[in-house]
């Protein structure tokens, strides 16, 4: 195996100057008395090799495999030094025998002359048999050299036959061997090992070995989150990371017996393009995991939150419109992953079918000649795949790359590996002419709109990119991630899981977890309309400015194209435009407030319209990532869509005061039953204003609870219950109302381990505080255990007894969520007093800290404002808390004196909780 040449060797290490210095330690003083002068030697060796190669690295921060070689030639270097040293000199031997015979191996990744700064260094010691004393000595005289270095040794000692048995037993051995290089020592013994590994382990097991190979990788991409999408990559062990290039190279290397990954063009594996953009992608990625040994001091493979600016800044990527340095370096990151991922299932399923058929690659194309071959609209189905029938089938008629998509989805087959290939490198012929191919965007609308799996038909047409040259607006959005901790994915497979979503619950499939759109979906009228409003609902991220109304022009100038009418078109654009308004609506406002409910269906103005923004704001929400979507947010969207449904309905004739609150106590009454009575005996206590805040199943929860409390007289009463069907846990607290019930109620909550999702604050006529507060854990599940919900009325009882100092233990909790400090909200205060008749809304958008929430409402207290309801939003970091407010003679706050001085003390709340960041982040 020739090695790759290290431009100035000696500046990185100079072996002959440093073992001329060590064999003058001996001379002066003795292998053993100069032991420690050597280590000397060695450790400045090693550290000005790595100041070098961090220098080159910086000169050069996208040189992965300069870097790679770099850093395992200085440690061949050092080897060597250390192997010579300790043979001449600690233990020399004269006249050894044969079986006083050393060979050392580099394996694994240093076998591949592919090393991180911190990578660990794995060396085989191999013997004719085994080990002689002599041996034994040396290999643990080096050892102790290397350990003294600071160095992470994985290391073998085994003769040749062990080495056999070993490697025939165990996969790990077996491809460690696999790249095994040797290293320096007796070169004969090492041969001789090679020609033996090949001749008694692989030959007659490479099928078995590929099998073994594909059920690994699988595990892998299981345990990494089985997506290449993740937002916190893992660059070696990720899907398409590093060592799903490595394991094209194992399979070629056994199965074959390339010595490098430029053979597999010869083998016929890869064409000359595809080599190219394995390179490229294995460059990339070194580099990366170059710059993340670097910064953290050690080994690091995961490009988490906090080193992603970092190795952005190193690798020169910088702000632009729209973007930051940090998602411009994610998104090629996505790129070349997603490429890998291309040639990673090109290459396996290409190989899996020619091992089964023991076949060549150069006689794949002949087998689909066979007169028996079935055939689908002028397609092969080789194997149930969908194959091109000829090499020039797409220039022939380029139309055919979006139509084997259309076909795939609608017979449910896959595409085969090979045709994907050919796919993937005739993807240039999509032009300006096929763009507006009326046929061609028809066939797209087919694809998108599919009845089987529109999902993984369009993951493959994108990574095959097929998607982003037929939809350029969709190819700039490729791979581009959101530098937040409430996105999962980035905005290309959040798209294609919201397609995939919509499709699925259009099936029956997600009938329990999506009730309310499994019933609507068969009532819309403009299907395709929801379908093309999903894929564009996020088509115009990273542009600048509200990326909602910029893809609603998108979508005029697409829809046409499309093949959409202009009212389809103008539809799917007010969809685009609206597709945060109704979450927003549902988890910041009060649906209680009369106003809320006409503002939105004012909004929306039809039942059609309501029922597309329902849906498509359920697959928006549901795909951003697992433990988004939670039963608290089901039960909110589905309430403030009934409410809209009969706000459309009835119009102008919707029902008064009066009679709403009538119909809530007759509803309340058939859940109280036999306590129903209770309506009317307290009467007196409850004004129209609670009853028609609050929901009849919590009013049958409270009354009950305010009449034992009254009978027996408790100055504080407090009770909790896990409410399923809410996914939270339902906190009552009824007592006197004094000034700052409120924020000392959520800090105790907050400090029993609780998140407050909704909070609704009533005084009744004689002065008793009713508030209402529903709770969930720091997984968003509700308490249900006893010793939880006990934990919950001990702090709360604890707290408004002041037997607590509650700022300063909330201040010491952990944060909620992890590496939630390497995010900053820049604070924004928003009032609004035409959202509600009665209220003033104030809406607080800050980084979340475990006590912002008893902050923010001290905050307010202090200010005299009293708050009506309270609705809590997380979004990742950021924390979007809405007030309902009036001041102390419950009226609107109007006076811009008094808003200002409102704004101050809420953005000092803010402050004081929150520790100092750098400019830089403070921009983010």
């Amino acid at each position: 195996m020739s090695l790759p040449t290290i431009p100035k060797q000696r500046a990185v290490i100079d072996r002959r100057a440093l073992a001329q210095k060590i064999s003058r330690v001996v001379e002066d003083k003795g292998a053993e008395a100069g032991r420690g002068d050597v280590v000397d030697l060695l450790r400045a060796a090693l550290a000005a090799g790595r100041e070098e190669m961090a220098r080159r690295l910086n000169e050069r921060p996208s040189a992965g495999h300069e870097i790679a070689h770099g850093h395992a030639f200085l440690a061949d270097q050092l080897i060597r030094v250390v192997h010579d040293h300790v043979i001449d000199n600690v233990y020399p031997s004269h006249n050894r025998s044969t079986g006083e015979r050393l060979a050392l191996v580099a394996v694994g990744g240093y076998g591949r002359y592919e090393m991180a700064p911190h990578s660990d260094i794995d060396i085989a010691f191999l013997t004719p048999g085994k080990p002689t004393a002599w041996c034994e000595q040396a290999i643990e005289a080096m050892l102790y050299f290397l350990w003294d270095l600071n160095l992470t040794v994985g290391h073998s000692s085994r003769s040749l036959d062990e080495m056999v048995r070993m490697a025939k037993e165990d996969l790990t051995i077996r491809t460690a061997l696999l790249e095994g290089r040797f290293l320096w020592g007796d070169q004969a013994l090492y041969d001789e090992a090679t020609a033996r590994f090949f001749a008694e382990v692989v030959s007659g097991s490479e099928k078995r070995f590929v099998a073994e190979k594909l059920a690994e990788r699988e595990a892998r991409h299981k345990r990494m989150g089985d997506s290449r999408y993740v937002v916190e990559p893992n660059v070696k062990d990720g899907k398409g990371a590093l060592r799903d290039l490595q394991t094209l190279y194992w399979i070629g290397k056994y199965v074959y017996r390339v010595r490098n990954a430029a053979e597999l063009v010869d083998k016929g594996l890869f064409t000359q393009r595809e080599y190219g953009t394995f390179r490229r992608a294995e460059s990339f990625l070194l580099a990366v995991r170059a710059h993340l040994h670097t910064i953290a001091k050690r080994g690091e493979d995961r490009l988490t939150f906090d080193l992603q600016r970092e190795v952005a800044r190193r690798m020169n990527y910088a702000d632009r419109p729209g973007k930051s340095a940090v998602e411009r370096f994610m998104q090629f990151f996505f790129l070349q992953v997603q490429h890998v991922g291309h040639l990673t299932g090109v290459f396996l399923a290409h190989f899996e079918e020619e091992a089964t058929e023991k076949g060549r690659v150069a006689e794949f194309f002949s087998s689909f000649r066979s007169k028996k071959a079935e055939k689908v609209s002028g397609y092969l189905l080789d194997a149930g795949r969908l194959a091109a029938p000829g090499d020039d089938w797409f220039a022939d008629d380029p139309v055919r790359l979006i139509e084997i998509f259309a076909i795939a989805e609608a017979e449910g087959v896959e595409i085969h590996p090979a045709t994907l290939r050919m796919l993937r490198r005739d993807s240039g012929l999509i032009n300006r002419a096929l763009r507006r191919d009326p046929r061609a965007n028809a066939l797209f609308l087919d694809v998108l709109c599919g009845h089987k799996d529109p999902e993984t038909v369009l993951r493959a047409m994108n990574e095959a990119g097929i998607f982003g040259r037929f939809v350029p607006d969709f190819g700039k959005v490729g791979g581009q991630m959101q530098f937040d901790m409430y996105h999962h994915y980035t905005v290309d497979e959040h798209t294609i899981r919201a397609i995939g979503l919509l499709a699925k619950i259009e099936r029956g499939e997600f009938a329990e977890d999506h009730p309310l759109a499994t019933e609507i979906l068969p009532r819309i009228a403009n299907r395709r309309v929801l379908y093309v409003a999903t894929l564009l609902h996020d088509i115009a991220k990273g542009r600048g400015g509200d990326h909602s109304l910029l893809g609603a022009e998108v979508a005029l100038k697409l829809c046409p194209r499309l093949g959409l009418d202009e009212d389809e078109a103008e539809l799917v654009s007010w969809l685009v435009a609206k597709h945060l308004l109704m979450s927003a609506t549902s988890f910041k406002r009060d649906l209680t407030d009369y106003k809320t409910i006409t503002d939105f269906a004012g909004e929306v103005s039809s039942m059609e319209r309501l029922r597309l923004l329902t849906v498509l704001t359920i697959v928006d929400i549901r795909a951003v990532g697992p433990g988004i979507w939670n039963s608290w947010k089901r039960q909110l969207l589905a309430e403030l869509y009934e409410l809209t449904e009969e706000r459309l309905r009835l119009g102008h004739k919707a029902h008064g005061r009066e009679v709403r609150v009538a119909d809530k106590k007759r509803r309340v009454a058939d859940i109280l039953d036999a306590e129903a009575e209770l309506i009317e005996q307290l009467e007196d206590r409850f004004d129209d204003s609670y009853w028609i805040a609050e929901p009849e199943d919590i009013i049958a929860i409270n009354l009950p609870h305010y009449a034992a409390a009254k009978e027996l007289d408790h100055k504080l009463s407090i009770h909790t219950e896990s409410y399923p069907a809410l996914g939270a846990t339902l906190v009552t607290v009824i007592g006197d109302d004094h000034p700052g019930l409120f924020f000392r109620i959520a800090g105790a909550i907050h400090l029993a381990g609780g998140n407050i999702i909704d909070a609704r604050i009533h005084t009744n006529r004689i002065g008793k505080a009713v508030d209402n507060f529903l709770v969930q854990d720091p997984l968003g599940k509700p308490f249900d255990e006893p010793s939880q919900l006990q934990r919950l009325k001990t702090a709360i009882e604890d707290a408004l007894a002041n037997r607590i100092d509650i700022v300063p233990r909330l201040e010491k909790r952990p944060l909620k969520r992890r590496r939630a400090e390497n995010f900053h909200v820049k604070p924004l205060i928003l009032f609004d007093n035409e959202a509600s008749n009665r209220f003033t809304v104030i809406e607080v958008n800050a980084t979340d800290r475990p006590a912002l929430l008893n902050r923010l409402t001290r905050a307010m207290f202090e200010t005299s404002l009293l708050i009506n309801s309270a609705h809590i939003t997380q979004y990742g970091e950021r924390a979007v808390d809405t007030f309902y407010v009036t001041d102390l003679l419950g009226d609107k706050i109007h006076s811009k004196e008094r808003l200002d001085k409102v704004r101050l003390a809420l953005l000092e709340a803010i402050a004081a909780g929150e520790p100092e960041y750098e400019s830089e982040d403070a921009a983010a």
